[in-house]
Protein backbone atom coordinates (compact mmCIF):
# COMPACT_ATOMS: atom_id res chain seq x y z
CA UNK A 1 0.00 0.00 0.00
CA UNK A 2 1.84 3.29 -0.59
CA UNK A 3 1.51 6.22 1.36
CA UNK A 4 -1.13 9.07 0.32
CA UNK A 5 -0.24 11.55 3.25
CA UNK A 6 3.02 12.83 4.68
CA UNK A 7 4.13 15.44 6.43
CA UNK A 8 4.95 18.53 4.01
CA UNK A 9 8.38 19.38 3.48
CA UNK A 10 8.09 22.52 4.18
CA UNK A 11 7.22 21.68 7.91
CA UNK A 12 9.95 20.90 10.97
CA UNK A 13 9.77 17.66 12.17
CA UNK A 14 9.52 19.55 15.77
CA UNK A 15 6.68 18.87 17.85
CA UNK A 16 4.71 22.33 18.77
CA UNK A 17 3.72 24.62 21.50
CA UNK A 18 -0.17 24.63 20.59
CA UNK A 19 -2.78 23.64 22.91
CA UNK A 20 -4.88 20.70 22.15
CA UNK A 21 -7.81 21.27 19.90
CA UNK A 22 -5.85 24.68 18.09
CA UNK A 23 -6.16 25.08 14.80
CA UNK A 24 -2.94 26.78 14.23
CA UNK A 25 -1.74 23.91 12.82
CA UNK A 26 -4.08 23.45 10.43
CA UNK A 27 -3.13 26.66 9.34
CA UNK A 28 0.19 25.81 9.35
CA UNK A 29 -0.08 22.86 7.08
CA UNK A 30 -1.69 24.13 4.64
CA UNK A 31 0.83 27.04 4.12
CA UNK A 32 3.23 24.73 4.04
CA UNK A 33 1.53 22.60 1.90
CA UNK A 34 1.05 25.43 -0.88
CA UNK A 35 4.79 26.39 -0.36
CA UNK A 36 5.49 23.15 -1.68
CA UNK A 37 3.13 22.61 -4.18
CA UNK A 38 4.20 26.00 -5.64
CA UNK A 39 8.12 24.91 -5.25
CA UNK A 40 8.99 27.88 -3.32
CA UNK A 41 10.33 27.07 -0.20
CA UNK A 42 14.16 28.43 -1.34
CA UNK A 43 12.14 31.80 -1.76
CA UNK A 44 10.04 32.07 0.98
CA UNK A 45 10.06 34.29 4.26
CA UNK A 46 7.53 34.41 6.92
CA UNK A 47 7.03 37.08 9.37
CA UNK A 48 5.34 36.34 12.65
CA UNK A 49 5.21 38.86 15.40
CA UNK A 50 3.71 38.79 18.88
CA UNK A 51 1.33 36.19 19.63
CA UNK A 52 0.11 32.76 19.44
CA UNK A 53 2.47 32.03 16.61
CA UNK A 54 5.28 33.73 17.97
CA UNK A 55 7.09 30.55 17.21
CA UNK A 56 6.63 29.91 13.96
CA UNK A 57 10.01 30.17 12.67
CA UNK A 58 10.66 26.63 14.78
CA UNK A 59 8.02 25.00 12.87
CA UNK A 60 8.34 26.26 9.17
CA UNK A 61 11.41 25.12 7.14
CA UNK A 62 11.86 28.40 5.39
CA UNK A 63 13.32 31.59 6.13
CA UNK A 64 11.47 33.27 8.74
CA UNK A 65 12.14 36.46 11.08
CA UNK A 66 10.24 38.00 13.95
CA UNK A 67 8.51 41.31 13.92
CA UNK A 68 7.29 43.44 17.35
CA UNK A 69 3.61 43.02 17.88
CA UNK A 70 1.49 44.17 15.02
CA UNK A 71 4.14 45.19 13.22
CA UNK A 72 4.55 42.38 10.50
CA UNK A 73 2.72 44.34 7.78
CA UNK A 74 5.91 46.92 8.16
CA UNK A 75 8.04 44.66 8.14
CA UNK A 76 7.10 42.68 5.28
CA UNK A 77 6.61 45.65 2.95
CA UNK A 78 10.22 46.84 3.98
CA UNK A 79 11.40 42.77 2.90
CA UNK A 80 9.23 42.86 -0.30
CA UNK A 81 10.26 46.41 -1.73
CA UNK A 82 14.30 45.38 -1.44
CA UNK A 83 13.43 41.79 -2.91
CA UNK A 84 10.44 41.71 -4.59
CA UNK A 85 11.31 38.25 -5.68
CA UNK A 86 10.97 36.88 -2.74
CA UNK A 87 7.61 35.44 -1.68
CA UNK A 88 6.93 37.13 1.69
CA UNK A 89 3.88 36.35 3.92
CA UNK A 90 2.87 37.32 7.62
CA UNK A 91 0.95 35.15 9.88
CA UNK A 92 -1.13 36.79 12.31
CA UNK A 93 -3.36 36.63 15.30
CA UNK A 94 -6.63 39.12 15.70
CA UNK A 95 -5.26 40.40 19.01
CA UNK A 96 -2.13 41.48 16.53
CA UNK A 97 -3.67 42.35 13.59
CA UNK A 98 -6.85 43.86 14.64
CA UNK A 99 -5.69 45.63 17.61
CA UNK A 100 -2.06 47.31 17.95
CA UNK A 101 -1.15 46.86 14.46
CA UNK A 102 -4.68 47.79 12.97
CA UNK A 103 -3.30 50.57 11.61
CA UNK A 104 -0.21 48.49 9.90
CA UNK A 105 -2.44 46.28 8.41
CA UNK A 106 -4.86 48.67 6.54
CA UNK A 107 -1.90 51.02 4.90
CA UNK A 108 -0.22 47.85 3.68
CA UNK A 109 -3.21 46.52 1.89
CA UNK A 110 -4.29 50.50 0.32
CA UNK A 111 -0.54 50.77 -0.63
CA UNK A 112 -1.36 47.33 -2.75
CA UNK A 113 1.76 45.40 -1.23
CA UNK A 114 2.33 42.68 -2.98
CA UNK A 115 2.53 40.47 -0.07
CA UNK A 116 0.13 37.79 1.35
CA UNK A 117 -1.06 38.06 5.16
CA UNK A 118 -2.82 34.79 6.96
CA UNK A 119 -4.90 36.28 9.81
CA UNK A 120 -6.11 33.83 12.25
CA UNK A 121 -9.24 35.12 13.69
CA UNK A 122 -10.39 33.19 16.97
CA UNK A 123 -12.10 35.87 18.87
CA UNK A 124 -9.65 36.42 21.64
CA UNK A 125 -5.94 36.80 22.53
CA UNK A 126 -4.67 33.44 22.91
CA UNK A 127 -0.84 33.51 23.92
CA UNK A 128 -0.98 36.81 26.47
CA UNK A 129 -3.95 35.42 28.85
CA UNK A 130 -7.40 35.20 27.00
CA UNK A 131 -8.02 39.29 26.88
CA UNK A 132 -10.93 40.58 24.83
CA UNK A 133 -9.86 41.07 21.13
CA UNK A 134 -11.32 43.41 18.77
CA UNK A 135 -12.89 40.14 17.46
CA UNK A 136 -14.33 38.81 20.49
CA UNK A 137 -18.34 38.22 20.07
CA UNK A 138 -20.85 40.20 21.56
CA UNK A 139 -21.33 38.77 25.67
CA UNK A 140 -18.30 36.53 25.06
CA UNK A 141 -16.32 35.88 28.09
CA UNK A 142 -12.89 36.77 28.33
CA UNK A 143 -10.23 37.54 31.39
CA UNK A 144 -10.64 41.22 30.82
CA UNK A 145 -14.37 40.96 30.22
CA UNK A 146 -15.30 38.37 32.83
CA UNK A 147 -18.81 39.42 32.64
CA UNK A 148 -18.71 38.94 28.83
CA UNK A 149 -18.15 41.61 25.50
CA UNK A 150 -20.71 44.64 26.54
CA UNK A 151 -20.83 46.05 23.25
CA UNK A 152 -22.47 49.33 24.83
CA UNK A 153 -19.03 50.37 25.71
CA UNK A 154 -16.46 48.39 23.44
CA UNK A 155 -18.44 48.42 20.69
CA UNK A 156 -18.59 45.24 17.97
CA UNK A 157 -16.56 43.08 16.87
CA UNK A 158 -14.21 44.15 14.12
CA UNK A 159 -15.12 42.03 10.53
CA UNK A 160 -11.18 42.74 9.36
CA UNK A 161 -12.09 40.73 5.69
CA UNK A 162 -15.28 43.00 5.07
CA UNK A 163 -12.86 46.53 6.36
CA UNK A 164 -10.26 45.44 3.92
CA UNK A 165 -12.21 45.12 1.14
CA UNK A 166 -13.80 48.36 1.72
CA UNK A 167 -10.39 49.87 0.44
CA UNK A 168 -10.46 51.39 -3.12
CA UNK A 169 -6.87 49.78 -4.30
CA UNK A 170 -7.11 45.74 -6.08
CA UNK A 171 -6.72 43.18 -3.49
CA UNK A 172 -7.58 39.62 -2.88
CA UNK A 173 -10.14 39.54 0.35
CA UNK A 174 -11.04 36.82 1.40
CA UNK A 175 -12.54 34.65 4.61
CA UNK A 176 -12.17 30.76 5.37
CA UNK A 177 -12.54 28.42 8.76
CA UNK A 178 -10.65 26.21 9.82
CA UNK A 179 -13.87 23.82 11.66
CA UNK A 180 -14.12 20.79 9.02
CA UNK A 181 -12.61 18.98 6.38
CA UNK A 182 -14.98 20.93 4.03
CA UNK A 183 -14.27 24.77 5.59
CA UNK A 184 -10.09 22.99 5.58
CA UNK A 185 -10.11 21.82 1.97
CA UNK A 186 -11.79 25.69 1.30
CA UNK A 187 -9.14 27.25 3.06
CA UNK A 188 -6.77 25.70 1.54
CA UNK A 189 -7.51 27.03 -1.91
CA UNK A 190 -7.87 31.06 -0.92
CA UNK A 191 -4.21 30.15 1.10
CA UNK A 192 -3.14 28.81 -2.53
CA UNK A 193 -4.84 31.35 -4.60
CA UNK A 194 -3.56 34.22 -2.34
CA UNK A 195 0.28 33.15 -3.05
CA UNK A 196 -0.34 32.61 -6.40
CA UNK A 197 -1.76 36.04 -6.77
CA UNK A 198 1.50 36.97 -5.13
CA UNK A 199 3.77 35.49 -7.68
CA UNK A 200 2.25 36.85 -10.46
CA UNK A 201 3.01 39.85 -8.34
CA UNK A 202 -0.65 40.95 -9.00
CA UNK A 203 -1.99 42.31 -5.48
CA UNK A 204 -1.85 42.57 -2.11
CA UNK A 205 -3.89 39.33 -0.81
CA UNK A 206 -5.36 38.89 2.85
CA UNK A 207 -6.72 35.70 3.69
CA UNK A 208 -8.34 35.41 7.02
CA UNK A 209 -9.31 31.87 8.59
CA UNK A 210 -11.54 31.31 11.63
CA UNK A 211 -10.17 29.54 14.43
CA UNK A 212 -10.75 28.13 17.65
CA UNK A 213 -9.06 28.75 21.14
CA UNK A 214 -10.34 26.21 23.61
CA UNK A 215 -8.32 26.55 26.14
CA UNK A 216 -9.24 30.34 26.33
CA UNK A 217 -13.01 30.18 25.66
CA UNK A 218 -12.80 27.33 28.47
CA UNK A 219 -14.22 24.36 26.02
CA UNK A 220 -13.35 21.07 24.84
CA UNK A 221 -12.24 21.23 21.43
CA UNK A 222 -15.33 19.40 20.35
CA UNK A 223 -17.59 21.83 21.94
CA UNK A 224 -15.18 25.13 20.65
CA UNK A 225 -15.56 23.43 17.07
CA UNK A 226 -19.25 23.63 17.77
CA UNK A 227 -19.08 26.91 18.99
CA UNK A 228 -17.04 28.10 16.55
CA UNK A 229 -19.47 26.76 13.75
CA UNK A 230 -22.51 28.39 15.22
CA UNK A 231 -21.81 31.90 16.77
CA UNK A 232 -18.61 33.09 15.09
CA UNK A 233 -19.73 32.05 11.21
CA UNK A 234 -23.06 33.60 11.46
CA UNK A 235 -21.25 36.88 12.43
CA UNK A 236 -18.06 36.08 10.41
CA UNK A 237 -19.63 35.17 6.79
CA UNK A 238 -17.32 33.15 4.77
CA UNK A 239 -16.95 33.89 1.15
CA UNK A 240 -14.16 35.75 -1.05
CA UNK A 241 -14.87 39.68 -0.89
CA UNK A 242 -12.81 41.26 -3.07
CA UNK A 243 -10.76 39.99 -5.93
CA UNK A 244 -8.83 41.81 -8.83
CA UNK A 245 -10.37 43.06 -11.81
CA UNK A 246 -9.33 40.70 -14.98
CA UNK A 247 -7.13 43.20 -16.42
CA UNK A 248 -5.43 44.39 -12.73
CA UNK A 249 -3.84 40.35 -13.41
CA UNK A 250 -2.14 40.98 -16.61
Amino acid sequence: MGKTFSKPRALTDVPTHYCPGCTHGVAHRLVAETIDELGIRGKTVGIAPVGCAVLAYNYFDCDFQEAAHGRAPAMATGIKRVRPDLMVFTYQGDGDLASIGMGEIIHAANRGEKFTTIFINNAIYGMTGGQMAPTTMPGQRASTAPAGRDTGSTGMPVKMADLLSALMTPAYVTRQALLSPKHINRAKKAVKKAFEYQMNNTCFSFVELVSTCPTNWGMTPKDALKWAEDTLIPYYELGEFKTPEPEEEQ
